[in-house]
């Protein structure tokens, strides 16, 4: 599925739109700054995938710093039979810099 931008993720969270968003970074940088995500950090995804499985079906949105770990989590998912995975690319750096 196509990636999505951090303009249509900001107009999304900014309407109170309510979709399965993931942030896969640590639980550190989770804590440091975060978007109201559910947090799973990639390296703990393999070993959580019950706690997303009722959403294998719908869009989920996935994020993380910059958007290269988030880019492996959907992969990850495609390969689990997730087919409605997006990505955000550029992460929360390109997300609060809409903000400045």
């Amino acid at each position: 599925m196509e990636d999505i931008t951090v303009e249509e993720l900001k107009q999304r969270i900014d309407n109170k739109e309510e979709f399965v968003f993931i942030d896969v970074r640590e639980e550190w940088e989770y804590e440091e700054d975060n978007l109201g995500a559910l947090n799973i950090p990639l390296g703990t995804l393999p070993h959580q995938l019950d706690q997303i499985d009722k959403y294998k079906n719908e869009e989920i949105v996935i994020h993380c710093r910059s958007g290269a770990r988030s880019a492996n989590a959907k992969k990850f998912l495609e390969t689990k039979g997730y087919r409605k995975v997006r990505n955000v690319p550029g992460g929360i750096n390109a997300y609060r810099e809409l903000e400045d």
